[in-house]
């Protein structure tokens, strides 16, 4: 007898493990075959609520390398993955924007450079990389749509390439004044805190801790007369998606995160957020811009959950580096 149950315990014991591994496995199982939901608020609404992040690798534009190709093999993406690593070290030079992703496929560092020359990566947060090859989804080449010859004229030139002869003509991310938005500028204090009301969604932004205070209760917009440089926003839900649509522009700025001059006064743009997972909030916007470009265009950025808080940036006009920007300049006229 004592044979036989010696003889029959390990097959017991496999028969209760496959038993609890069952058990530990159908949750899961279950889980998958459910669509994900998102927190809801008080007021039924999907919570937006947090600190978010942009720290997406994935350029603006489809690189000319990536021509034809909206998304990376799993293998390629983690290649791409690879060589960041073993080129952005925390000893490199910092670099920011899409100059990362655009090192990463021509193997040299900085090319056509932001970096910053004063620190290390080791100060930035780690990027993440995804399948996409562009922010850009529509058009479907991931690339912006022909300018107009005002929008060419601006971008060429314009506020970015003009010698400033005074701070007043400096542009308003020198002066500390505001980044505009969307952010594009990813990694460099891309952090957003979101706080939500039945009546009205307030985003922080952590460069010049700009708030953007949106209401939701249908009211019109500003005149158009009365001009901002965050613009006018009025926001909306659609079913999940909280729909923003911003005009009344200053004519000083809208230069998205200061590096890109995509926009005039005369822009409409629609943002979209949308909860898609436990930790990414999908960003979409619309840039209807008619002065600017021959057609509207659309870009996706997917926010991650921050690993911190909104932190002090301590910029502000008049500090000290806008006399010697402004000395700089006036040395180049005199070709000193």
């Amino acid at each position: 007898m004592q044979s036989l149950m010696r003889r029959r315990w390990p097959i017991l014991f496999l028969l209760l493990a496959s038993s609890i591994a069952a058990g530990a496995q159908a949750p899961d199982r279950a889980d998958r075959s459910r669509p994900w939901t998102p927190p809801r608020t008080s007021d039924g609404r999907p919570s937006l609520e947090g600190v978010w992040e942009n720290n997406s690798a994935t350029p603006l534009e489809r690189p000319a390398q990536l021509a034809g190709k909206p998304r990376l093999t799993d293998e390629e993406l983690a290649s791409l993955e690879r060589r960041a690593r073993e080129m952005f070290t925390p000893a490199t030079d910092a670099t920011f924007g899409d100059s990362l992703y655009l090192a990463l496929l021509t193997g040299l560092p900085n090319p056509g450079s932001r970096g910053a020359g004063t620190y290390s990566q080791n100060w930035l947060p780690d990027r993440y990389f995804e399948h996409r090859t562009s922010l850009i989804v529509d058009p479907a080449d991931g690339r912006l749509p022909a300018p107009t010859a005002e929008g060419d004229k601006l971008r060429r030139g314009g506020r970015l390439g003009r010698r400033p002869a005074s701070a007043q003509e400096m542009t308003l991310t020198d002066r500390c004044i505001s980044y505009g938005f969307p952010d594009l500028f990813a990694a460099y204090m891309s952090v957003y805190r979101i706080l939500q009301t039945p009546d009205y969604i307030a985003i922080q932004m952590e460069k010049i801790h700009d708030v953007r205070i949106i209401p939701l209760d249908g009211r019109p917009h500003l005149p158009a007369a009365m001009r901002q440089y965050l613009g006018d926003s009025r926001g909306r839900w659609d079913g999940d998606t909280l729909v923003v649509e911003t005009t009344n522009f200053h004519p000083a700025g809208n230069q998205f995160g200061g590096y890109y001059t995509l926009s005039d006064q005369n822009l409409t743009l629609i943002e979209r957020f949308r909860r898609t997972a436990p930790d990414t909030l999908e960003y979409t916007f619309t840039v209807n811009d008619p002065s600017m470009w021959t057609r509207p265009w659309t870009a996706t950025i997917n926010w991650k959950p921050s690993k911190g808080e909104v932190l002090e940036y301590a910029c502000h006009e008049g500090n000290y580096s806008l006399r010697g920007m402004l000395s700089a300049a006036r040395a180049e006229e005199a070709g000193r």
